[in-house]
């Protein structure tokens, strides 16, 4: 039986983590982040990947590339997440889970980033946990494919 994978998505400004306002967003890296997502995922037994794209064209590839082949989606969709309805769309025609991760909280933070397009058509939202939050959209994401 094939391994069940995970793929984290991460969009534009991302590769900037660690630089990019680190009172909001902290000092780690992106490559950080995403080795706790995998290890995660290595102590769940599950496979990971993941793809960073600063063109939402590209994200949206990879969401359509994800079907029938992945089995959960965690998606980091930057400032995409405000306006990007073409992966709404995307993540809307895949059929397994989906978690909306945020280092910040967008709740906290200015009126327009309280918009997601994406918390529709996602199972759950990890928001404010800063780095912690990658274990945590892991740990969603193994739970609802063991329970799917």
């Amino acid at each position: 039986m094939a391994v069940p994978i995970v793929l984290l998505i991460s969009g534009p400004n991302l590769t900037l983590l660690g630089e990019r306002q680190p009172e909001i967003y902290g000092t780690l890296t992106l490559a950080d982040h995403v080795e706790t997502a995998r290890q995660a995922a290595v102590e769940h037994g599950l496979g990971f990947e993941h793809l960073q794209s600063e063109a939402e064209s590209d994200l949206v590839r990879a969401i359509h590339d994800a079907r029938g082949r992945v089995a959960a989606i965690v998606i980091n969709a930057g400032a995409l997440t405000h306006y990007g309805w073409s992966i709404h769309d995307a993540l809307a025609a895949f059929a397994g889970p989906v978690v909306e991760l945020h280092l910040s909280n967008p709740e906290a933070r200015e009126p327009w980033r309280r918009q997601s397009v994406i918390a529709p058509v996602a199972d759950g939202t990890i928001a404010g946990f800063g780095g912690l939050g990658y274990r945590l959209a892991i740990d969603a994401a193994a739970d609802l494919i063991q329970g799917s």
